[in-house]
């Protein structure tokens, strides 16, 4: 570690929200170029600095700052220089100048103790003076905050955090309960919390970090899908991550339910938020699942004269459907929730479109959505009627609600949804929290159809909410079994229905869209694979080596994500004179990189621009899963701009870099709702749990034209057998049939 002292002579770039900083540092001997989060240093002032020397491709030798002091200004030539940099509103060269004349090398100590004397400056009011002693002492609040932070091992930029989230309260918050910190702010989890605890000094069993823990837990089971934990699953999980006895833990769940946190109901623990949107989500179907003609139902009569105007759509359209797709039709012109399921080539698609027809004929208002932007589109080319992502159909505006934790819609119950019928598509993406605002935005007597299949994988957000329904059985179902002659031809369609139903697939390659390629030896699975998405199937379906996408069931090992993603970058987008790349953990980003988003971001502004630049689109919100390509990367003002579908174009901060990887590879379980042109799977080994039908048939149903798997035989066999998948903590189900009694 270098350690370096001077004065701060110029400021080269500023981000504003995450404090990043490029400087000159004026040393005795030389001015150096250091760079890091140094927010609210000012020109003038003084420093300290600790950190590593860089090679930067463009700008040079930087100085890369781990740590750093605000060192006060020794002499009356430093003092001048801090006050005259405009460091302190009101006060420039000239008057720092006439300041540092009068009072010399005590200027700073006059500021502080007896400001009613800068009065005696000319051009220095009474009221001026005071000003100065109040930004003077903001800035010494600030300096010394962060000085208190950085000694319990805080980084700047989340000390920044810290301080502008609790400002003066962080000495009684930080010395009492640090733990405060793991609700409050965003990227500071239990563990960060429980690191700067034991420094503080707080003791293992305190029931702060007890009570923090037990939430931390509830918080790590909701990533994993759940909306609750069974009480001993909890306390379990609790004691390891704690190193207490679940017998200590027990008796915190009565206090964290007297704090509104958790909900326990027949021993199921849930964080309250989830409880309630369940229970939320039960009231708001009951209320929607009103029936034609009342609970009698509609007369034959009128139920016939539906019929015939089905049949006269069928001409029209010149389709015939069958026995099931005609139920399903008139189940959703009957009711105001309906459901249809169905796996590839069941006749989904021409199902809906029947649909869309009975109402546009009605002269009913109708809207279409999907949970992701290529499910949308999709929606868009199979129906011919323009269909949104969920979150744009709700119109997020990206701010936080009171909660901090939760996104706004400008569609609600006070505001909701202008349309007689809503039709949403992919419904097993759709996780607890959307499915919550999606019902929110819904008026009673709107026709609600709900649309998906329920053998694939579930939501990455909590929830199983497509099962939970069907699994009700209190609402009006259809699923489709039949598939149809064309789709028939298609061997991805007829082998996603034998894996489905546990049967065996042949391996020949006498097909024409579907391969396999026995390989033991996972260096040559490189080898084929690399050739494949290059070369021989952009080729064979007549589309880029980009839109071939490579699915894996795992991140880590020799056949997971982190892996692949770096051979194919090398052969996909390889080093060039002409393409930037920035160094970001253990990995590079480059210019034409194939990308995805990772997390949900109500924030990211997104932006649509003309040939010649102009906007004509904008936009928040980049959601999990979304993907795109690396347009541009910008060392000087350290940003990125990916492009994702419909153009739209997002510039990410060097310090957002953590919400998104590498996609030429990616989990089969973040391939949901997307269809590529063809899909290379490769599948070896894995743990028993991860690899079941389940996921093989959610990777198959991925591809449109082609599919191709290298790999083990066996290995394909296993998984066509495993049909245990992982248990998801839900209670929705439940919630809907306690909702429909007490109603009864």
């Amino acid at each position: 570690m270098e350690n370096q002292k001077g004065y701060v002579d110029h400021i080269i770039y500023r981000n504003s929200e995450n404090g990043y900083t490029i400087l000159v540092l004026s040393c005795e001997k030389e001015d150096i170029t250091c760079v890091g989060t140094l927010k609210d240093i000012d020109q003038g002032e003084s420093l300290e600095v600790q950190g590593e020397y860089v090679e930067h491709p463009v700008y040079g030798t930087q100085l890369k700052v781990a740590n750093y002091r605000i060192v006060p200004p020794e002499d009356a030539a430093s003092m001048e220089r801090y006050l005259g940099s405009g460091a302190i509103k009101g006060i420039g060269p000239a008057l720092a100048a006439r300041i540092v004349k009068e009072f010399g090398s005590d200027t700073f100590r006059i500021i502080e103790e007896e400001p009613e004397r800068l009065a005696q400056i000319k051009g220095i009011s009474e009221n001026k003076a005071r000003e100065i002693a109040i930004l003077a002492e903001e800035k010494k609040d600030m300096r010394e905050a962060m000085v208190f932070l950085q000694q319990y091992g805080i980084s700047n930029t989340l000390a920044v955090k810290i301080y502008n989230t609790y400002g003066m309260s962080i000495y009684g918050i930080m010395r009492e309960n640090p733990y405060k910190l793991a609700e409050d702010i965003t990227g500071v989890g239990f563990r960060t919390a429980d690191e700067i605890a034991s420094k503080i000094g707080i003791h293992m069993d305190s029931d702060y970090r007890i009570r923090s823990g037990i939430v931390y837990i509830l918080s790590q089971a909701a990533q994993e899908g759940h909306c609750y934990l069974e009480k001993t699953e909890l306390l379990k999980r609790s004691a390891e991550l704690l190193d207490l006895d679940e017998e200590v833990l027990e008796s915190q769940l009565a206090n964290l339910m007297m704090e509104k946190k958790i909900v326990i109901k027949e021993e199921c623990v849930y964080a309250m938020p989830y409880y309630y949107a369940e229970l939320n989500c039960a009231k708001m179907l009951h209320d929607l699942n009103i029936s034609m003609g009342g609970e009698e139902g509609i007369p034959e009569a009128e139920e016939k004269k539906i019929e015939n105007k089905i049949k006269e759509i069928e001409a029209d359209l010149g389709i015939e459907l069958d026995v099931l797709q005609r139920k399903a039709v008139l189940e959703s012109i009957k009711n105001g929730i309906f459901l249809l399921s169905g796996g590839p080539g069941t006749g989904k698609t021409t199902t809906i479109n029947t649909m869309i027809r009975y109402f546009e004929v009605e002269g009913m208002d109708i809207l279409l959505a999907a949970p992701t932007g290529r499910a949308a589109k999709r929606m868009t080319e199979a129906t011919g009627y323009e269909a949104k992502t969920i979150h744009r159909m709700l119109e997020l505006n990206g701010a936080l609600t009171e909660e901090r934790k939760n996104i706004k819609f400008e569609r609600n119950e006070e505001n909701p949804l202008e349309a007689d019928v809503v039709i949403i598509d992919e419904m097993s993406m759709v996780d607890l929290h959307l499915f919550q605002a999606l019902l929110k935005a819904i008026s009673v007597g709107t026709r609600l159809i709900m649309v998906g299949d329920v053998d694939q994988l579930p939501s990455v957000g909590p929830g199983q909410i497509l099962k939970d329904l069907i699994a009700s059985s209190c609402f009006p179902v259809v699923i489709l079994k039949k598939i149809f002659r064309q789709a028939g031809e298609s061997d991805i369609v007829v082998n996603a229905h034998r894996i489905n139903r546990g049967e065996s697939i042949k391996l020949d390659n006498k097909s024409k869209d579907f391969f396999f390629l026995e390989r033991s030896d996972v260096n040559v699975i490189y080898k084929h694979m690399v050739q494949l998405v290059s070369d021989k199937i952009p080729r064979y379906v007549e589309a880029a080596p980009y839109d071939v996408q490579v699915l894996t069931p795992m991140r880590k090992g020799s056949l997971g994500v982190e892996v692949l993603n770096r051979i194919l970058q090398q052969y996909l987008n390889p080093p060039d004179a002409s393409k930037t790349e920035h160094i970001y953990g253990e990995g590079i980003f480059r210019t034409g990189d194939k990308v995805m988003q990772i997390k949900n971001n109500y924030q990211l502004e997104w932006e649509v621009v003309s040939r010649y630049g102009i906007p004509v689109d904008k936009g928040m919100g980049i959601f999990n899963g979304d993907t795109g390509i690396i347009k541009e990367i910008n060392d000087y003002s350290q940003t990125v701009v990916v492009e994702y579908d419909e153009k739209r174009l997002v510039t990410y901060a060097y310090a957002q870099l953590d919400e998104i990887e590498l996609a030429y590879a990616i989990t089969i379980h973040k391939s949901q709702g997307s269809e590529y042109p063809a899909v290379v799977m490769p599948i070896l080994t894995g743990p028993g749990m991860l690899f079941n039908r389940n996921l093989l048939y959610t990777g198959v149903t991925r591809a449109k034209k082609c599919v191709t798997i290298l790999g083990s035989s066996k290995m394909l066999g296993v998984m066509i057998e495993n049909k245990s998948e992982r248990v998801r903590y839900t209670g929705l189900e439940k919630r809907i049939r306690e909702m429909i009694r007490e109603q009864r």
